[in-house]
C-alpha cells in the first residue's frame, strides 16, 4: 500500500531519505549500502522510498543530483566569467579555480551538505561502482567536455591524450584524499594547528595540480631513468631486469613494457582517439 505523506511531512521524509542515502554513500560506497540500511537511517518504512523515488537505483540518482548539478552549474558560471574576462589570456590557475571554488563555497554552506560535501565529491569519483561512473558520466559529459576544452587552450603544448590522462591522474588523487576520514585531522596536523582559509587550501591544491599538469612531456633520458630503477627494484638486480628491456636506453620490446616514443600524432588522428575524454569525463565530478 502506498505511504501517503502530503504538506511539509513529505518534504521531510524525502530529505530524511536522501540525507540518509548519502551518508550511507559516503561511509560504504553503492554496492554496500541497502534500501533496509537507508530506511532504518531515515527512520521510515520501505514503502517511503518506493513512494518517492521508486526504487535504489533512482533514490542513488535523485541524491547525487541535488549537490551535483548545483554544482557544476556554478561552475560553468564562473568559467563563463573567466572567459568573457580573459579571452584567450586564460591560464590553467582560473579553470583550476572554476573548479575549486564552487565546491569550496559549497562546502562551507550547511544548507548544501557542509563539511561532508567534499566527502561526497570524494566517494562519487572513488567508488568503483559501475552504476555510479555510468551516471556521472552520461549526466555531466557536457561540463566535462566544457573543462576539457579550457584546460587544453590554457595547455596547448599538451596532446589531447595527455592532457586527458594528467587530469584523470591529479583529480584522482585528490579525490582519493578528500573521500577519506581523516582530511580534516591531516590538515590540521600539517598546519600546525593553525586555520587555513579558502584562498591557502586552494593554492595549496592548484600549486600541486598546476605543476602536474604544466610538467614538459618526459623525453628518453627520463624513460631510462625509470626504466633503471624498476629494473633495480626487480629480484636479482640489473641482472632480472624485465626481459627485453635495454638498460642503456630504457627501452622494452616486449608487449607491456617501454617502447620508443612513437612519432606525434596529427591534430586529427589525436581527435579520432576517445582516451582523453573518457580518461578525464569522470574525474570532474570527484574533485573539489
Amino acid at each position: 500500500m502506498a505511504v501517503r505523506t502530503t504538506g511539509r511531512h513529505a518534504g521531510d521524509t524525502k530529505s530524511r531519505i536522501l540525507d540518509a542515502a548519502e551518508t550511507l554513500f559516503i561511509e560504504c560506497g553503492y554496492e554496500a549500502m541497502s534500501l533496509r540500511q537507508i530506511t532504518s537511517r531515515a527512520e521510515v518504512n520501505l514503502a517511503a522510498v518506493n513512494y518517492h523515488f521508486g526504487s535504489k537505483e533512482s533514490l542513488i540518482h535523485s541524491m547525487l543530483a541535488r549537490r551535483l548539478d548545483r554544482l557544476n552549474q556554478e561552475r560553468l558560471k564562473l568559467l563563463d566569467r573567466f572567459d568573457t574576462m580573459l579571452g584567450e589570456r586564460l591560464t590553467c590557475e582560473h579553470v583550476l579555480g572554476a573548479m575549486f571554488i564552487p565546491a569550496l563555497r559549497l562546502s562551507r554552506d550547511p544548507r548544501v551538505g557542509g563539511k561532508a560535501f567534499l566527502r561526497l565529491l570524494g566517494r562519487a569519483y572513488t567508488d568503483p561502482s559501475a552504476f555510479i561512473r555510468d551516471f556521472l558520466n552520461a549526466h555531466y559529459e557536457s561540463v566535462a567536455m566544457r573543462f576539457f576544452e579550457a584546460f587544453q587552450r590554457a595547455l596547448p603544448h599538451l596532446p589531447r591524450e595527455e592532457l586527458g590522462w594528467r587530469l584523470h591522474f591529479a583529480i584522482g588523487a585528490l579525490s582519493g584524499v578528500l573521500a577519506g576520514t581523516d582530511t580534516d585531522s591531516l590538515i590540521s596536523e600539517f598546519s600546525q594547528g593553525k586555520s587555513m582559509n579558502d584562498l591557502q587550501l586552494i593554492a595549496r591544491l592548484a600549486s600541486l595540480m598546476v605543476a602536474a599538469l604544466k610538467a614538459p612531456l618526459p623525453d628518453s633520458s627520463q624513460l631510462a631513468t625509470f626504466a633503471a630503477v624498476l629494473g633495480d627494484a626487480t629480484e636479482g638486480g640489473p641482472e632480472g631486469q624485465m626481459e627485453g628491456t635495454n638498460p642503456a636506453t630504457g627501452t622494452q620490446q616486449a608487449s607491456g613494457g617501454f617502447e620508443p616514443p612513437a612519432p606525434a600524432a596529427s591534430d586529427g588522428e589525436r581527435r579520432a582517439g576517445n582516451v582523453e575524454a573518457s580518461s578525464f569525463q569522470p574525474a570532474l565530478h570527484g574533485t573539489a
